[in-house]
Formats: C-alpha cells, structure tokens, sequence
C-alpha cells in the first residue's frame, strides 16, 4: 500500500468538487480517506474481509466516549462462560480473561457491526489483536507478537515457551480507549461512501457509479502471503481460527505472468466501463525479487485492450520507503523491487 501522501498528491489542485474516486484494491482505505480529506467521495473494492473493515472504519464517524461505551456495553452482558478456541497457541497468545473479552466481542461484533461506532470499534480491535509488548500502557492484547501479521501457532508456542513468556493481564478497555483517542484525534467531514467486499475483476463490482480517478496499488505478482500472515485478525472477522492457506475466492491469478495481466486487465476494463470521459486511472505497481518478471512490461501488458491509454510511467523508488503493504505484512519474505507509477487516460 502506498503512502498518504501519494493519493493526496494526485488528487489536490485536480480533482473537482462532486468528483468520485475509485480503488478496486483499497487494502487498509489510502485512497479512500485521501478522497474524503479532500472532500471527494469515493468506492473501494477488496476481496479481503480484513482489507474492506479496515476501509469501513476510515470512512466511520464518532466520538471516543461512543467507541469506548459500545464496548463497555458489550462487555457488561457478557456471560460468565464464553466460549473460546482451544490449543497450547490461544492458552499462551492471550491471558484467559482477555480472551473471554476478545471472543465476546468478536461475536457480538459478528452479530451487529452496522454503527459507525461499531465499525470503529472492530477495527480498533483489529490493530489491538496482536503486538509487541511494551514497558509502559498496553497497546496491544496478546502475548509477544509481531504487529504486522500474525505468527503461526507451532512457531509462536516454541518462541513463548523458549523464553517463558506469559500472556500478560490486559485493560481491554482501556486498550481501546487510548487506541481510539488516537486514531480518532483527527477525522475529517464525512463524504458519501462506498466499501464492497467483492471480486474487482467484475464490472458489476462497480456499481452504477461513474469515476473520475481511479488510484490504486494491485498487490505484487507472486506475492500469495496475505491470507495466512493475517489469520488470527481473519479470525476475529468470522474465519476459522486456525491458518487457511488456500488462496479465497476472489484472489488473482498469481499462476503466471500472462495470467495475472489478463487478471489486471479485467479490472482495468470494468473500470473504464465506469469512467469519466476525462477520468484518470493511476497505478503504483512492483515487484518481488523470486519472480523473474519485469512488472513495468507485466502492467504495460495488462493494459493492453483494457480501454486505456498509458501516458507516463516514472519510477517511484524502493517499495520499502513507502513503508508498502506487501512488505509490511510479510515475515521474512522476499525483499520487493522498485515501484513506479503509472499515469493513463481512457483510450
């Protein structure tokens, strides 16, 4: 995932008020919020449930007093027994008690999370699941972990018991409410909205509306590790609570290089199928080192017959300063090459 700064950069001074934008891979909503800072509406598509709540919850509105007595009001009806999974990795990821609250919520969470409020609050969650441990307030719920993406069980249960390390006793709430005093600090004016948990690669994904930017950043050809990094937050939203390594329904076709183009291509089609006769659709694209495929000509190709015209690609530097998704969420994967972006008009 790109930087802020990227979407704000190709949206500021151009855009204009009624303008809508589009990201058929809105991973954690960049593009999404970079529209309402600036007062534009915009749809984002994702076939991740992760992906798509942590969009939902850039575009939420509330304050931190009703984030934090949603919470308080979920957790005082919960019942004294809950129940939770099972194994040596859930006994030593979390202490009992805040697993019992984490369960709790994420059923009720299940069950009803229309509010913005709601909306918040899972996503709160969601960053609070797992994390390194710190001297000071706790800012996560789990025992040592990495923040990024969720260690595998066996590796996690040998790192915990190697060191002798217990899950520590939480405040969930007030975990939550330092989170939300955070994240909620600075929340620009509301703007009309849209996050679909849907397949890109279907012009009816889309919708009825008609775009004038899109901006995205398609994941890296090759790069497969997403589902299982992310398992335990998969979990929290309704997944199994072991890791899935079957690539979802959904995914793109990472079989090979034509493949995945064809795959890209779809995308780029039904997006012009929706377009602005001036729209803009603008690409931030990489690579990874083990797959020997140059994804300039990779992107270059899928735009092929797609609807759209490229004008310029310019290099974007190493994904690494970008601080990008793919290598954020990865363990020990394998390292990106240099991005670039890619300007086109509609043909």
């Amino acid at each position: 995932m790109f930087p802020l700064d990227f979407p704000l950069r190709v949206l500021r001074g151009r855009a204009r008020r009624g303008d809508w934008v589009v990201d058929p891979f809105c991973g954690r909503g960049t593009t999404n919020f970079a529209a309402r800072m600036l007062g534009l509406s915009s749809l984002g598509v994702d076939s991740s449930p992760v992906a798509v709540a942590l969009t939902k919850a850039k575009l939420a509105d509330a304050r931190v007093c009703d984030v934090v007595r949603v919470a308080e009001s979920i957790l005082d009806a919960m019942p004294k027994r809950v129940t939770v999974p099972q194994g040596e990795f859930w006994e030593l990821a979390f202490e009992h008690s805040v697993l019992k609250q984490v369960c709790w919520l994420r059923k009720e969470l299940l069950r009803n999370c229309s509010s913005d409020s709601r909306l918040l609050l899972r996503a709160i969650l969601l960053g609070a699941l797992h994390g390194p441990r710190t001297k000071l307030a706790a800012s996560h719920l789990s025992n040592q972990c990495p923040r990024t993406f969720a260690p595998k069980p066996d590796y996690a249960v040998r790192f915990w018991r190697k060191r002798r390390m217990k899950p520590p006793v939480v405040d969930v709430i007030e975990v939550i409410r330092t989170r939300a005093r955070r994240y909620l600090s600075e929340r620009p004016q509301h703007t009309p909205a849209q996050v679909v948990l849907g397949d890109s690669r279907t012009a009816d994904v889309f919708g009825t509306r008609t775009f004038r930017w899109a901006i995205t950043s398609p994941p890296y050809y090759g790069m497969r590790t997403y589902i299982p990094d992310q398992w335990l937050r998969s979990w929290f939203l309704g997944g199994p609570s072991t890791v899935a390594y079957r690539p979802p329904q959904g995914e793109m076709d990472h079989r090979s290089a034509d493949a995945f183009a064809d795959d890209l291509r779809k995308v780029w089609k039904g997006i012009a199928a929706h377009a602005a006769d001036d729209a803009r659709l603008v690409i931030r694209f990489g690579g990874i080192a083990d797959r020997d495929v140059d994804p300039v000509g990779l992107l270059k190709a899928s735009l092929d017959e797609s609807g759209w015209r490229l004008t310029t690609a310019v290099s974007a530097g190493d994904a690494n300063a970008g601080r990008r998704q793919a290598t954020q969420f990865v363990h020990g994967g394998p390292a990106p090459k240099e991005e670039h972006d890619f300007y086109a008009v509609l043909a």
